[in-house]
């Protein structure tokens, strides 16, 4: 796939006040970016959300919304869950906004989400779970929260710096390389992902190490095992079958 800034997906989840929808847009067409899809907000479509857009109403027309966060990410093969907090108990890999873009920039074929959670609370450690990786953006350890639309410029901006600049700062012996090994087939999308994951839940049930009336932390830390493999296609496919004949469905 031919990958361009305006193939990058921002993801809002449960945006609470419509203003942030706008000025969100605005922070994304600023820096080439138009994909903007928005988990079940709370107010939108909204004359406020419009108004804050200013020039960038177009980012706003085309933006999706949709009912979780599965039905956002489900074609992306990479998602970053971005957040202020560097330590996560089950979360992946984590970068530095700029380490992110670099990542971005190297693996030029993949589909990316970048997930900005709510105003107040940011991403749940659900959420967070979910995704393949995390985003951080550094700041003042005394006070380093942002707001909404400051995060997503921010990241933005290192994003537009990154493809602008061609890939020039990129470091291809630590990046490069791993983009052009994975190259050859394609990390596996986050819809196929699941469906694996419920596989394997399905298949860990029934051998009776899982048990449904005991909920444990099994599956998120099976979870981010997989997610710091960055497993491909082939990977993936290839789990199933091994799940399928040790008696999964």
């Amino acid at each position: 796939m031919s990958h361009s800034l305006e193939s990058i997906r921002i993801v809002l989840l449960n945006t609470f006040h419509p203003g942030n929808i706008g000025a969100v847009a605005r922070a994304m067409k600023t820096m080439g970016l138009k994909e903007l899809v928005l988990v079940d907000p709370a107010d939108y479509p909204s004359s406020e959300a419009t108004s804050r857009a200013a020039g960038a109403a177009d980012v706003l027309a085309n933006a999706k919304v949709v009912n979780n966060f599965d039905e956002a990410t489900f074609d992306c093969t990479q998602v970053f869950a971005t957040t202020a907090r560097q330590k996560h108990r089950y979360g992946g890999p984590q970068k530095s906004c700029y380490q992110a873009s670099q990542w971005i920039r190297a693996h030029n074929q993949e589909k990316v989400a970048i997930v900005f959670g709510r105003e107040r609370t940011g991403m749940s450690a659900q959420d967070i779970s979910l995704c393949h990786q995390i985003l951080y953006i550094p700041g003042n350890p005394e006070y380093d929260i942002l707001n909404l639309a400051a995060a997503v410029q921010i990241v933005c901006y290192e994003l537009n710096k990154t493809f602008s600049e061609g890939g020039k700062e990129l470091d291809n012996q630590k990046i490069g390389e791993e983009g052009k090994k994975k190259s050859t087939d394609g990390l596996v999308n986050q819809q196929d992902l699941n469906h694996f994951y419920q596989q394997l839940e399905s298949s860990l049930e029934t051998s009776g190490y899982l048990n449904p009336e005991q909920p444990s932390d099994t599956m998120k830390r099976l979870r981010q095992f997989f997610n710091r493999a960055n497993p491909t296609t082939a990977d993936i496919g290839m789990m199933r079958g091994v799940t399928k004949a040790l008696g999964g469905k």
